[in-house]
């Protein structure tokens, strides 16, 4: 099984989609809540996010290393049948 983590923010309605979408198909993933995170946790997950360009909005989803910002289940099917 492919490997999912998501950075996500505690109040948003677009990670919680994105957690119930995971969730829902029973795939297992791990992920931190950004804004939740003390402020060491929040500078490494800044650095991420901008290492190679991709967008600093949220959920921030990595599955087996794909990045895809925002909620997309179309592009997250996609990248699980890879």
């Amino acid at each position: 099984m492919k490997k999912v983590f998501i950075y996500t923010l505690s109040t948003c309605p677009w990670c919680r989609k994105t957690k119930k979408f995971f969730n829902d198909k029973n795939i297992p993933f791990e992920f931190i809540d950004y804004d939740l995170a003390d402020p060491e946790e929040q500078k490494k997950i800044w650095d991420e996010m901008t290492k190679y360009g991709a967008s600093t909005a949220f959920p921030y989803v990595k599955i087996d290393g794909e990045v895809v910002v925002g909620y997309n289940p179309e592009k997250y099917e996609k990248l699980l049948k890879e």
